[in-house]
């Protein structure tokens, strides 16, 4: 019920703000006859329209440049706006028409006829209500989202960078405080206890401070370990991305359903990418998603890796709330690649990865 409200309700602001675009075609109409600047208005609507369709489809809808796209998609929005929910509404009332129609002839066949009749455009009226919604949300985003373009590209390009930039940085100092509060102490630690061992002259004393550094050593080694595993996990170079989603599945609390059909092997910097995108992604289905099942999907078609993980949770997830997806998608804009969530309020959940890539090494078994 809140899943079939939420869309209602953008049909019922979709209605609003379409009745709104013929008052602001009216103010430019009025405006270009008085050769006078053109109002704010069209763009303070353009920026709802692009920030309701960006939450419905779970991607941003940016800024176009152009404001002939913004009044293009004004002149649309001014008639499918209102027309769309006048779609429900005719189907509801033509179920209405039925239940009020009086028969020549009563038979039980009539009644059921009328009575499928009533279910079938009832039935129709509930469904058009999430379809139109999210039919507007695709228009809206065809219309005002940035045309590509080589200005728009270099744009995207150079914050591309910054963002592999800002990645860069983040993990060096996450490694270097790893290293500092991790290894760095233990070995501290450890070089104490033989320097102490090393002045003591009490057998007990010395084989105590040995024991002490030699469990000093085993937890270096193991955040030596935890470090290199966050940096490239061996799992991914010993049986490649297959056999790491499998390692990864496996570690999640939740159930995860696995399937992956990648005939060759990508680039390591692309496997890398998509692994620890895979990774971040359980690890949020387990901490917040509430799930009975998860699932992950690995497809390689047209030059392009696919990425599918999905939950059964209570949905939800805003990639704007949060910086494990956004952390997600600065790591794949290095490689052109491309994160979409879709995350209804009740679920459930699928994020999709997608990176333009050639496959090129021998195929990979992960049984």
């Amino acid at each position: 019920m809140r899943w079939l409200l939420r869309h209602l309700t953008g049909l019922l602001q979709n209605a609003a703000t379409g009745l709104a675009a013929w008052l602001v075609l009216a103010a430019l109409a009025g405006h270009a006859v008085l050769r006078r600047p053109r109002p704010d208005r069209l763009r303070g609507l353009a920026a709802f329209q692009r920030r309701w369709a960006g939450r419905v489809l779970g991607a941003e809808v940016r800024r176009s440049d152009r404001r002939a796209r913004e009044t293009a998609w004004l002149l649309v929005h001014a008639v499918v706006g209102p027309a769309c929910l006048l779609v429900p509404v005719a189907l509801l009332h033509l179920a209405a028409v039925v239940l009020t129609l009086r028969t020549a002839e009563s038979s039980r066949l009539v009644t059921i006829t009328l009575s499928a009749s009533i279910v079938a455009f009832a039935a129709l009226a509930v469904a058009a209500v999430p379809v139109l919604n999210t039919l507007q949300a695709h228009l809206a985003e065809r219309l005002l989202h940035p045309a590509a373009s080589l200005r728009a590209r270099v744009d995207e390009l150079a914050r591309s960078r910054a963002a592999v930039v800002d990645a860069q940085a983040t993990e060096l100092r996450r490694i270097e405080r790893d290293l500092h509060d991790g290894a760095q102490a233990r070995l501290i630690a450890l070089r104490m206890n033989l320097g102490l061992a090393k002045s003591a002259t009490d057998p007990e004393e010395v084989r105590a401070l040995l024991e002490e550094a030699w469990e000093s050593a085993g937890l270096a080694l193991r955040d030596l370990r935890d470090l290199v595993r966050g940096i490239h996990p061996p799992v991914l170079s010993d049986r490649g991305l297959p056999g790491a989603l499998q390692a990864a599945a496996l570690l999640c609390p939740v159930p995860v359903d696995v399937d992956v059909d990648l005939p060759d092997r990508p680039e390591a910097p692309v496997e890398s990418a998509v692994y620890f995108a895979a990774a971040e992604a359980l690890t949020n289905i387990a901490k917040h998603s509430g799930a009975s099942r998860a699932w992950v999907e690995l497809r390689h078609a047209a030059g392009v890796l696919r990425l599918r993980v999905g939950d059964d949770g209570r949905g939800g997830a805003d990639p704007a709330a949060g910086t494990g997806l956004a952390g997600i998608r600065r790591r794949l804009s290095a490689f052109d690649g491309a994160l979409t969530v879709r995350s209804p309020v009740g679920g459930p959940t699928e994020l999709t990865v997608e990176v333009p890539c050639a496959l090129s090494s021998p195929k990979i078994s992960h049984s």
